[in-house]
C-alpha cells in the first residue's frame, strides 16, 4: 500500500520565511513614533520671529493606531510646547517613524486635517523626489541669504511635501494600503 503525499502541510522553510520572519521584523520596528513638525512663536511677535519646532505626540503599536492618533491629535488642536502659555505652535506636518527612525507615513496639516502623502512606488521615483527636494532646499538657502525669509520657508515647505513621500521600502506597501482605506482619507 502506497501512501499519498500529504499536501496539507507547508514546509517549515516556507512558514519561517513567509510568516514568522516578517512578524519578527515588524515587531522590531515597533512602536511607531508620532511627531508634528511646525513653527512656533511667542504671543505678540511677528510671523518673521517664528522658529522651527518638532513636537512629540506619542508612541503607538500599529500604523493604523498611529495614523488615527495623529489625526485626532491634530483635529483637536492645541498641540502644545510644554508649560509656556505664551508660546504658540503652528503644525505643518505630521510624521510617523518606526523604532529605527525610518519614515512610515507623513502628511501636510491643513485646517486641522492631515493630508497624508502617498508613498513612492519605486526607488527610481524616490531618487527623482530627492533630486527635486534638494533643488528646492537650494532655492530656500539662496532666498534666505537674500533675506527673503517667507520665500525660503515656502521652498522648504514644498521640499518637505515631496520628502513626505520618501517612505522606507519596508513600510511602502502598508502605508499605501492604509491610504486606500476610506477612513484614512
Amino acid at each position: 500500500m502506497a501512501l499519498a503525499p500529504q499536501t496539507n502541510f507547508a514546509p517549515i522553510g516556507d512558514i519561517l520565511a513567509h510568516q514568522i520572519l516578517p512578524r519578527l521584523r515588524l515587531a522590531a520596528k515597533l512602536p511607531l513614533r508620532i511627531t508634528c513638525i511646525g513653527t512656533a512663536r511667542y504671543v505678540g511677535t511677528d510671523e518673521a520671529d517664528s522658529f522651527d519646532r518638532n513636537v512629540f505626540l506619542g508612541d503607538r503599536p500599529s500604523l493604523e493606531n498611529a495614523s488615527s492618533f495623529a489625526a485626532v491629535s491634530v483635529r483637536r488642536g492645541g498641540i502644545g510646547l510644554g508649560q509656556d502659555k505664551t508660546l504658540r505652535f503652528h503644525p505643518r506636518f505630521a510624521v510617523i517613524q518606526d523604532n529605527d527612525q525610518n519614515l512610515v507615513l507623513a502628511g501636510e496639516i491643513r485646517a486641522g486635517i492631515i493630508l497624508w502623502q502617498p508613498p513612492v512606488a519605486s526607488d527610481g521615483e524616490a531618487r527623482r523626489i530627492v533630486t527635486e527636494a534638494s533643488r528646492l532646499r537650494g532655492l530656500a538657502f539662496a532666498a534666505s541669504g537674500r533675506g527673503e525669509q517667507g520665500a525660503a520657508r515656502n521652498h522648504r515647505h514644498q521640499a518637505g511635501l515631496l520628502e513626505a513621500r520618501l517612505v522606507d521600502p519596508f513600510w511602502r506597501e502598508a502605508a499605501a494600503g492604509l491610504l486606500r482605506l476610506p477612513q484614512a482619507a
